[in-house]
């Protein structure tokens, strides 16, 4: 099956979650049943009866949980019965493949014409899944009652019943606060509204910096379309890597195709492909594949059976109800404050009121009214939370997350973006990550010589393959027929290494090859290929069934491509430059090993054994006509192999990967490289990027000797061993930090590894994992987390997914395959490492910026605000700063002072500093209390109220000890001043307070803003 597959890009359909699955077996199960489960009648009353019970639910919000709940669910099981009874109507998978493009109206020759594309359209729709409603009443209501006004609104009731009913006389001021917070609250309504907006479309406009792309069959040629341009009826071709654009009927298969269920239905293993239906249920038969499942191997060509909210994914979104987005370590901390101060708010108000009835009203009469006492306890509560909190906190992630935006990173929550801040470990993929993914062949090999490839094309270059050296000949056939690449038609006019190619990089650089060779067009015509069975990480080899036409038998023979240490076991001959054929021996074969480990070490190349296996006299390939028969003769006839060439390709690493290792390196993280390809050639490209830098590499035999150093002393317990393996690494000369140690390790070793082992294996700083497969992969990532690591993976190839979900932050590259950049927390779109350094230093600077935000609000939030009202009640002074002007301060001065120290750039180079840990540095500690209220808010407090008794001593005469135990005789007559004389020196004087308060708070936010340099060094 010839299928081309261009390189693609992130579908924007949503990621399947733990509900969604949920949801598909309930419906699988619903159209399993004939429908005799509830008649329609019985449906339609079930579904008006459960409008009515939401509806009477919402005028009367104390009826039980359990009613609410039971409501909802049979709501949701109306809802089911209804999209399962339209999904048991589809018999696209029960048909034959001609029956579904004439029930279609297709042909499937030509694929769909762009008028009737358009008409289609037009009817159906474009192919995008309905995003979640906004909810705007809903929303509304959390703006004017969630957050921050969730304290204000009890605030304003009890401040309007001190003006009237309690108030006797009613008190003016008490009406004039109640319509201040009134006024406070539709201003934080309406920031909080912007706010949100500003973050929704700057995360909108962020996602849709991409655009998702299939292939497709359009007026009788394969095109490149959006996806959300299919439509009922296109044709499209799909392979490993691809998202699943549209609900599909498969109508071509490869033999070894494997859809990935798991996003959908949460099925663990890919299951196999076909072309028959397996089930009469149309979710569980194996010739659909349906939106938001992937290729994870094979290749396929499906038709189109539904696009959009018609999909199964997209009628599943509507019954999926939206679960809130899981929380930040950052919004838990912060939660975690404002909750603990919001207790202590509550406590000291209310024990404010106690104060007041049980000591004062009693001693002091007339001192405190009902309504002062009143206002005094709520006003506390008012201004011991700091409101602008959670808002500088989701301002400050939608801030990086933009700044990210313009280094071409896509992020894809703002979850990550603090995430990012704190990891200690990157596990990067070699080919396409570290490398530029432009391998080259640079040398070829035979039983008896090797050579460069440029001296090889130069004395055997030819226009046709039999004009072509024997020996030559068999390379290009098996380099080209062995291969899944295939040359852009648009592109063929250029020369060879500018072409573009359609493929995996290996491929690529094979097929280039062949051209270089001989024409590949003219002996395309000369070959017919019967099977081909793709290269996985798990067998390493690719195999292709070929038959030559100019031959009058067309014997069948084998053309095969793969790992030297995997193939060469198979193999039993071997071709000399002369193109003489010889058998293998124990000396052609240890030539064949030396030379793949010496191209390795020496130049860095990915070795490839190019073999054949041709009939003489009997062909068991020979006369089958089922695909799958000769699928299994084929991998049973795997042996008695012929090698006809090795071949090496060097893939170049990235100019900027030296730099970005060093800053990574210098900012205290560790770069693991975790590839598929062969430990010396890793070790190579490892040490050209700066991963590997000592001269010591140490392997599994010296992991294993000091284990047995361990088991020797007897030190069993975990935190022993851990101690005795950091012992023995740091005491050893060679391992010192001028000399750092690394470490190579293959798969094949990782079998078997304890706990005491991976131990080991953690310490060391730099690490390279060859010959991994996915599974091992996803073991690293584990073994790491499982030992408190932050880790962050990066990737591009389906292989590369289960590793990136483990991870605590996947980066998938701009140029991967669909899954891995939808698997992925973070899209490099230009393809460049450097940008995961400004991805962490942007993480970093969030915390930091936020932490900036607290140690700049506490301070007044809190003690200097709270200062004055237990003065107030303990002391008897007149309350110098009123519940007004605290508001003032929370809702309008500190809030935009907030917003600057968000937007603060950073002091020194972020990269410079180890990451945190975020289960010990959190963002507030004993020490950040100190600084906020035993040294900045005691400064604030003295200054405040020194300030406040310097104005009643110069402009009313009044000395503080005047002052203080006032109590009720700060009232009319006292130190021979009218009741209105005193209201009007505390008004002013509080004034000046207020006044004081805030260039204090200036000055703190010059302070704030400078955690490590001093402040007259920073920028201003």
């Amino acid at each position: 099956m010839d299928i081309q597959v261009a390189d693609s890009r992130p579908v924007t359909i949503p990621n399947g979650t733990p509900q969604a699955a949920v949801e598909f077996h309930a419906l699988s199960l619903q159209i399993s049943e004939s429908g005799t489960r509830l008649s329609d009648r019985r449906h339609r009353t079930q579904t008006h009866v459960s409008r009515w019970r939401a509806l009477l639910y919402t005028v009367f919000p104390l009826l039980t949980a359990h009613q609410q709940h039971e409501a909802e669910e049979h709501q949701r099981e109306a809802a089911l019965l209804q999209v399962a009874n339209e999904l048991r109507t589809h018999t696209y998978h029960l048909e034959s493949i001609p029956a579904v493009y004439e029930q279609l109206d297709v042909d499937p020759s030509c694929g769909l014409c762009t008028d009737e594309a358009v008409r289609r359209t037009e009817t159906s729709g474009c192919n995008v899944v309905s995003s979640a409603p906004r909810r705007l009443v809903v929303r509304s209501f959390g703006w004017v009652f969630g957050g921050f006004n969730r304290f204000l609104w009890p605030a304003m009731i009890v401040f309007w019943l001190c003006w009237k009913p309690i108030g006797n006389p009613p008190q003016p001021g008490n009406l004039a606060m109640a319509v201040v917070i009134i006024l406070v609250i539709c201003l934080q309504a309406l920031f909080g509204a912007g706010q949100e907006w500003t973050t929704h479309r700057t995360m909108h406009s962020i996602t849709n910096m991409v655009t998702a792309e299939t292939r497709a069959m359009r007026n009788g040629q394969q095109v490149q379309l959006a996806q959300s341009e299919l439509v009922p009826g296109d044709i499209v071709y799909l392979r490993a890597g691809d998202r699943v654009p549209a609900d599909v009927r498969l109508v071509r298969v490869s033999m070894d195709l494997r859809v990935d269920r798991s996003e959908l239905s949460g099925a663990p293993d890919p299951t196999i492909g076909t072309t028959g239906y397996t089930n009469t249920n149309y979710l569980e038969t194996r010739n659909m594949a349906m939106m938001g499942m992937h290729i994870a191997q094979g290749q396929c060509t499906g038709v189109v059976v539904a696009t959009g909210d018609r999909t199964v994914l997209g009628r599943i979104g509507q019954l999926v109800t939206g679960n809130p987005a899981d929380r930040t370590i950052l919004q838990i901390e912060v939660q975690r404050l404002v909750n603990w101060l919001t207790t202590v708010s509550l406590v000291v108000g209310t024990l404010f009121v106690v104060l007041w009835a049980v000591w004062l009203r009693p001693k002091y009469p007339g001192f405190m009214s009902v309504s002062d006492a009143l206002a005094n306890g709520v006003g506390v509560l008012v201004t011991f939370v700091p409101g602008s909190l959670p808002i500088s906190l989701i301002l400050a992630m939608t801030m990086v997350a933009k700044r990210m935006q313009r280094y071409k990173l896509l992020v894809k929550n703002l979850t990550t973006v603090e995430t990012l801040g704190t990891v200690t470990v990157i596990c990067c993929e070699k080919t396409g990550t570290v490398t530029q993914r432009r391998m080259v062949p640079t040398r070829i090999g035979f039983g008896d010589t090797e050579m460069e490839f440029d001296n090889l094309v130069s004395t055997c270059e030819a226009a046709t393959v039999d004009a072509l050296d024997v020996a030559v000949r068999r390379v290009h056939e098996t380099a080209f027929l062995c291969n899944a690449a295939r040359f852009d038609p648009t592109s063929m006019h250029l020369p060879i290494n500018g072409r573009v190619v359609l493929g995996d990089a290996t491929d690529c650089a094979l097929l280039r090859m062949a051209e270089h060779l001989c024409p590949l067009q003219p002996a395309r015509r000369q070959y017919n290929t019967l099977l081909t069975v793709p290269f996985n990480l798990r067998r390493r080899w690719m195999l292709a069934v070929c038959t030559d036409r100019t031959k009058s038998a067309q014997s069948p023979f084998m053309v095969a491509k793969g790992a030297p240490e995997t193939l060469l076991p198979k193999c039993t001959q071997v071709q000399m430059q002369n193109g003489e054929i010889v058998p293998m021996d124990h000396t052609r074969r240890s030539r064949i090993e030396e030379m793949q480990h010496r191209w390795a070490a020496q130049y860095g190349c990915r070795v490839l054994l190019l073999c054949r296996r041709e009939y003489t006299e009997s062909n068991p390939l020979s006369g089958i006509a089922d695909s799958a028969e000769l699928y299994a003769v084929a991998c049973q006839n795997m042996c008695e192999l012929c090698v006809v060439g090795l071949v090496g390709l060097v893939d170049p690493p990235r100019d900027e990967i030296l730099d970005s290792v060093g800053k990574f390196r210098g900012a205290g993280i560790r770069v693991f490289m975790v590839t598929g390809d062969y430990a010396p050639t890793a070790a190579f490209v490892a040490r050209q990027c700066g991963i590997i830098t000592s001269t010591t590499v140490d392997g599994i035999d010296e992991i294993n000797a000091r284990v047995t150093v361990n088991k020797s002393e007897k030190r069993t317990d975990d935190i022993a061993c851990r101690s005795t393996a950091r012992s023995l690494l740091v005491s050893d000369s060679e391992h010192t930090l001028a000399n750092r140690s690394s470490l190579v390790v293959s798969g094949p070793d990782l079998h078997g590894l304890g706990a005491v082992h991976w131990d080991i294996i953690a310490l060391y700083d730099e690490c390279v994992f060859a010959r991994i497969t996915p599974e091992q992969k996803l073991q690293v990532v584990e073994e790491m987390r499982g030992r408190k690591h932050i880790v962050a993976v990066t990737g591009d190839e389906v292989n590369d997914v289960p590793a990136m979900r483990a991870a605590h932050v996947g980066v998938a590259m701009g140029n991967g395959t669909q899954v891995a950049k939808a698997a992925s927390n973070v899209v490099l779109l230009d393809n460049n490492f450097s940008s995961l350094v400004v991805a962490i230093e942007c993480g970093r600077l969030l915390f930091i910026n936020l932490k900036k935000v607290i140690v700049y609000l506490l301070p007044m939030t809190n003690l200097s605000e709270i200062m004055p009202s237990l003065f107030n009640v303990v002391l008897g002074l007149p309350i110098p700063l009123s519940t007004f002007l605290m508001l003032v301060i929370n809702t309008i001065t500190d809030v935009w002072a907030s917003v600057v120290l968000i937007h603060e750039e950073p002091e020194t180079d972020l990269m410079l500093h180890p990451p945190r840990n975020p289960s010990k540095d959190g963002l507030v500690d004993v020490r950040f209390f100190i600084q906020a209220y035993g040294f900045v808010g005691l400064v604030q407090t003295i200054t405040g109220h020194t300030m406040f008794f310097l104005c009643l001593y110069l402009r009313g005469g009044i000395h503080p000890r005047d002052v203080f135990l006032a109590f009720n005789k700060w009232t009319d007559g006292y130190l021979s001043k009218s009741k209105a004389e005193l209201t009007e020196l505390v008004s002013v004087s509080g004034s000046v307070h207020f006044m004081a308060l805030v260039v204090m708070q200036w000055a703190n936010m010059f302070v704030a803003r400078t955690r490590v340099q001093s402040v007259f060094r920073q920028n201003p």
